[in-house]
């Protein structure tokens, strides 16, 4: 097995962060080619191969991948930004396999958990299949792509109109039913932390999700804007007083009744029971007017959103507030036919203030109070070409709501929901500054510490 047979692909996003971060890791991939005097493979960065910003999806990118790499290629390669990998070690994995099978093969397997977060969760069927961890790395052969995936793609949309929990949703699509291949576990191809004694036999390694770029954002850069309603000031709000709101320097909570011992803004829109895109556009508008401070960022949460501010800090300190930022944890509707993404309200909206500028220039506005503000977003940033950023570290549900290994190595940013919770005891087991938390600067290695 030559590597010029593998194609890599790096999950990448075209915010300069991500861009960078990816092409430092590109070349750290092709300098371990080097070293092993083999022929250079193609690695590819997805936000350059191609223009449909959808294509993060991967599955409406497969027809193009096979018809350019399906002559001379054997694998495809598939991994995120915190994956490491060690190239020798996965040459020898590869060379186990027959490649002319019809198989495909995923970093590790567990079974579907009932409350696993995902739109198929209710089906019964997913309990008799096994699904791929949510980070980490996977591969198909070239083979399958080319004889039955491609052509399925395009003859076969997606069952669901939705793209939310994006390995999972891939590998139903593939299983078809039982028609599908099963997924072939690989013990060495790990999910272990980088520098790990439990990684030494291992092919990838994965990071936190916690990057370092320098200097935090500065909270008092950070103008937060919480939605809340009349029948959850008593409910919701002491909740966010009792644990996050202390770290934030600017925050105001808007309603649909001003209640001066919270206190709240009453932003003149009626209260809807879902939607809420009157109320988020009515924020936007402030956030850009005299009657909020200057600031560079803005952050959109919801009463039930338990955050942690100073890791939101370290986050933002990679982004520059110059660009149009759009920055949560990203869902698709409509991908594989000319849809568009969006960031989740639940977990929680970043923008900076070119974004909400642009966005407000550009005349779009919400159809009915009621819509719902995320997908409007997401529309409206898609038809301005501006690409929607995810961080996993952003969730639209409850701790419990994930499977233990997608949590496992994370320094997550928030949570949502309060439904049967102790809201208080989740915020401060998962998102107090004194849980969890690593040296920044053990984070990154190698290039992608350079930033």
């Amino acid at each position: 097995l030559d590597l010029k047979e593998i194609v890599f692909v790096i999950q990448s996003q075209s915010s300069s962060f991500h861009a960078k971060r990816a092409e430092g890791y590109r070349e750290e991939l092709l300098q371990q080619a080097r070293s092993l005097e083999q022929n250079l493979p193609p690695v590819l960065l997805i936000h350059e191969v191609t223009e449909n910003e959808g294509d993060w999806s991967i599955l409406p990118l497969l027809p193009h991948l096979s018809a350019s790499y399906g002559r001379n290629s054997s694998w495809i390669f598939f991994f995120e930004e915190e994956t490491n990998l060690n190239i020798g070690k996965l040459l020898q994995i590869l060379r186990r396999f027959d490649k002319d099978k019809l198989w495909f093969s995923v970093i590790a397997m567990h079974r579907v958990e009932a409350n696993l977060i995902s739109h198929f969760s209710h089906c019964k069927a997913l309990v008799m299949i096994l699904l791929p961890r949510k980070r980490g790395w996977w591969t198909l052969i070239l083979k399958f792509i080319n004889e039955k995936l491609a052509n399925k793609v395009k003859d076969e949309p997606l069952k669901s109109d939705f793209t939310i929990d994006l390995k999972h949703e891939i590998a139903l699509y593939i299983w078809d039913n039982g028609k599908g291949p099963s997924l072939t576990p690989v013990q060495e191809l790990c999910t272990e932390e980088e520098g790990s004694p439990r990684a030494d036999n291992c092919a990838t390694t994965v990071n936190t999700y916690l990057p370092y770029c320098g200097d935090p954002v500065k909270k008092e850069d950070i103008f937060i804007a919480v939605k809340t309603c009349k029948k959850f000031h008593k409910e919701r709000v002491p909740v966010v007083k009792k644990t996050w709101e202390k770290h934030a320097a600017l925050i105001e909570y808007y309603s649909d009744y001003a209640d001066s011992s919270i206190p709240t803004i009453d932003l003149g829109v009626p209260n809807t029971e879902r939607g809420h895109c009157g109320k988020t556009f009515a924020i936007l508008k402030r956030f850009v007017s005299k009657s909020a401070p200057k600031t560079n960022w803005l952050l959109i949460v919801d009463d039930d959103t338990l955050i942690s501010i100073p890791r939101l800090q370290k986050l933002l300190s990679c982004y520059n507030p110059s660009e149009p930022i759009c920055l949560g944890e990203r869902y698709g509707y409509g991908l594989g036919l000319g849809g568009y993404s969006y960031i989740t309200g639940g977990g929680g909206m970043v923008f900076s203030r070119v974004a909400v500028a642009r966005l407000l220039g550009s005349g779009c506005q919400c159809y009915s109070n009621d819509a719902p503000d995320d997908m409007v977003l997401g529309m409206c940033f898609n038809a301005m070409g501006v690409p929607v950023t995810h961080s996993p570290l952003f969730h639209q549900a409850r701790p419990e709501d994930y499977a233990k290994d997608f949590l496992a190595h994370q320094v997550p940013i928030s949570f949502h929901k309060h439904w049967n919770i102790d809201p208080v005891s989740v915020f401060h087991k998962w998102l107090a500054e004194d849980q969890g938390d690593r040296p920044a600067e053990t984070v990154l290695r190698g290039t992608r510490q350079e930033l």
